[in-house]
This record gives C-alpha cells, structure tokens and sequence, in this order.
C-alpha cells in the first residue's frame, strides 16, 4: 500500500498524484510539429519532440509538512515551528532537510525571511507569494510577497531585481556543481529544468533527487523555478513531444502533473510550461480544446503558481494568446504568465518594457535573454537589438520580486563564461535605470 510523501512521491515505490498511482511508461510517438508564423528559428529547442519509462521513487514516511523532503526541526526565524517537525524518509539522502522549514527562507508559517519558499500545509502561508494549501489554486485573491518582505503591488516598484540563471545553460554540468558555480557569481535562483540528468521525475530515485536538490538550493540560498522545457524526456526520437496538442498527450498531462508536485516539494516559486507546437494532423479547434483542457487539469493538482510561456511558434505565442487562454479557462488566480523578455522583441507589437506593464500583474516568472527582431534566437546580451536598462525598470516599476532567469540553452559549453558575462551585463545594466519614482 502506497503512503503519500508531501505532495508529489509515495512510499512503496510509485508515484501518486490526486491519490491515484501513476506508474509505467504512457509511451506513443509523434510527429514533430512545424514553426507556422514564419519566424526563422535557430534555437530549435523551442518548437519540436520528448520519452523516458515511469520509474518509481524512494520508500519512506509521510512528512507532516506537506513537503516531500524532511529533515530536522529547527526553529527561528524562517524556520519550521517545533509542530512541523518532520519524520526521515527513508530512500532520501541522510540529513535531507526541509521539514517543514523553507526552501530559499520563507517560513513554514508563511513569514518571509530572505527569499521566497514553500510554506508548512499545516500553517499556510504562501510560496512566491502565492497560497500554498494541500488544494488546488483555482481562484480567490493572490496574496504576493516581496522577497525583501511585504507585500508586493503591482506599479508601487521594488527596491532591485532578483536575477537566476537557468540550469539549461548548464547542461554539461552536474546539476551540485552547477548550482555551487551559478551561486558563486551572485545569482540568487536557478530556472531548474527537470531533465535526464537534472533530477528526473520519471527516474526510480526520483525522490532522492528531489531531496538532494532541496538540500542544495537551501545550502546555497538559491530560490528556485521550475522548467519543463527538457527536450527528449519525454521521447528519446522526437523532441518536445510529446505535447499537450498530440493525440496521445497523456505522458505530458503526467509530467506536468510531476513537475507541479517536484515544485512543490522544492518550495518553487512558480512551474513554467507552454503549449507547444500544433501537430500537422490535429486541426485548430481540436488543438485549442485539448491546450484549454490540459491547462485545466494541471491547474487542478498544482498548488503552486503556473506561469504559461507564450513561446514562438507555438499555439500560445504571444501575449495575446496567453489573455484568450487565460479567459477561457475562467482567469484563474494559479495561473500566471511566464515572459521571455526575448520573445517580446521577436514578436509583439508593443516596445518590450511596455509589454512587461501589459502583463506586470500576472507576472510569475520572468526569462532574460537577447533577441533580434522576427528571429527566434536566444543570445547573449549585446548581441541582439534589445535595450535592457529600460526593461529592468519596467520589471522594478511593475512591482515583480521574483527571479529573473536568463535563459541561454544553446551555451553549455560555455556555462561558466557565459553565466559570468551574463551577471556582469545584468548588473551593469541595472545600475544604469537609476531610481524607480
């Protein structure tokens, strides 16, 4: 008999989701789908195939906390209170902490303390700023905080910028390793991509590597987002597939079903996904339908903040989609936009700081790269056509604490220079918007 372990794993060796027990490959192929607005793409990781076999996690107690990790109890600020004291689990790493404490400092009772974090399903609280309780987040008020502390409000601007580099950039990298290197340069968070090699939801350790991760990001004092981006773990053939459009989409609905419960596990502040690129055998009607649906069961199991990329190509690929998807799902609170302030450039209608204002109170999770007009390329900053200085007062004016995560999938060779070269601009750059009035 399976005991559920906090949100996502279960002793006895499968995974659990809504009580029900997810195990074994949901396996298909598909046909990979076509960029169809026209915009010349290079960075091909964006509109294409995904496949790995269902393995099963750890065995271990269930942890009051509501976190799929525990640890010892410790009080203080940011701390867990003695009532959340969590029991060992027994498959996770020895002295995997998270208890009932936070991930990145908010508190198990919902108070902030130097970063945003996942708070005990005991107390309440939020994570990111966000509600955080054992039931979905389909509606009612969204209570954001500041990382620095008090509440965030859109337009009333924050005193500076959070900035993360994405593990996808790092991808030659140990994921220890990559987190010890993007800490050392002055990052405060990670866009964690969950991936073969960057704990696998679909690995028989699964909770292991969840738990060694947790550890890590509250050793190093990372927050965290979670990325869902990885491009052949689904499939090992067809990359991105696959999607929440295809035909047999099932394995998709169980990775993103994955990733909400890891997030919440990790105390992130927000899980990113997109729709992805419409099938040549799926029609328009038949592909919306199953994108609003999808959306819709995800939403109904997350109990953190969902931020749907708008992305190039694909079915929601501007910020104009994201407001239809958004209507049609009822404009639930849990669902938020995740913005690529590249693809601003490549694509919408509106100067890029102006299209941070359009969606500043929606915002749950914020990619920063460089792009060239009508080309979907992520580069490094200063070589393309966007003017950053205004764009990071855009984000400080419109209130948005959480992380700023560049987004470079094509530079893993280059992890350590680019990350460093990144965060020199980054910083730069925000020292020379001046003060937010």
């Amino acid at each position: 008999m399976s005991r559920r372990i906090g949100r996502g794993f279960a002793a006895g060796g499968s995974f659990i989701t809504g009580g029900s027990s997810l195990g074994g490959s949901i396996g298909g192929r598909a046909a990979p789908g076509n960029i169809p607005s026209g915009i010349p793409t290079t960075d091909r990781a964006d509109a294409g195939g995904s496949s790995g076999s269902s393995g099963s996690s750890g065995s271990g107690a269930v942890n009051p906390s509501g976190l799929g990790v525990s640890g010892p109890d410790v009080s203080g600020p940011g701390k867990a209170p003695p009532s959340a004291a969590a029991t060992p689990i027994a498959g996770a790493p020895s002295g995997s902490s998270v208890g009932g404490s936070s991930v990145g400092g908010s508190s198990a009772n919902g108070s902030s303390a130097g970063g945003p974090g996942v708070a005990s399903a005991i107390g309440g609280g939020t994570a990111g700023g966000w509600p955080t309780t054992a039931e979905p987040i389909m509606g009612g008020p969204i209570a954001r905080t500041s990382p620095l502390g008090g509440p965030v409000v859109a337009g009333q601007g924050v005193e500076r910028l959070r900035f993360g580099y994405g593990t996808n950039g790092f991808a030659n990298h140990r994921l220890d390793e990559a987190l010890e290197v993007i800490a050392a340069l002055g990052y405060e968070g990670v866009a964690l991509t969950l991936d073969h090699d960057h704990v696998d939801p679909f690995a028989p350790d699964a909770a292991r590597q969840v738990a060694r991760a947790a550890d890590k990001l509250r050793d190093l004092g990372l927050g965290v987002v979670v990325e869902t981006g990885a491009r052949y773990l689904l499939d090992p053939w067809r990359k991105h597939a696959p999607t929440l459009l295809h035909d047999d989409r099932a394995k998709r609905l169980e990775f993103l079903r994955r990733a909400a419960e890891i997030g919440a596990d990790l105390g992130a502040e927000a899980v990113s996904f997109w729709a992805g690129v419409r099938p040549d055998e799926v029609d328009p009607d038949t592909a919306w339908k199953r994108l609003v649906d999808g959306v819709g069961e995800v939403l109904g199991h997350a109990t953190v903040p969902l931020g749907f990329e708008p992305e190039p190509g694909m079915l929601v690929q501007d910020i104009a989609d994201w407001r239809r998807l958004h209507q049609e799902l009822g404009e639930p609170a849990g669902l938020g936009i995740t913005l690529d302030i590249g693809h601003c450039r490549c694509l919408e209608d509106l100067p890029v700081p102006e299209c941070v204002a359009a969606v500043a109170e929606h915002l749950v999770n914020v990619q920063i790269d460089d792009m060239r007009r009508g080309v979907h390329e992520h580069l490094e900053f200063g070589e393309g056509e966007i003017d950053f200085p205004p764009v990071l007062r855009a984000l400080r004016t419109a209130g948005y604490g959480g992380l700023v995560a560049v987004e470079l999938p094509r530079h893993s060779h280059a992890a350590p220079d680019v990350a460093r070269r990144s965060i020199e601009f980054l910083t730069n750059a925000e020292g020379a918007q001046g003060e937010v009035g």
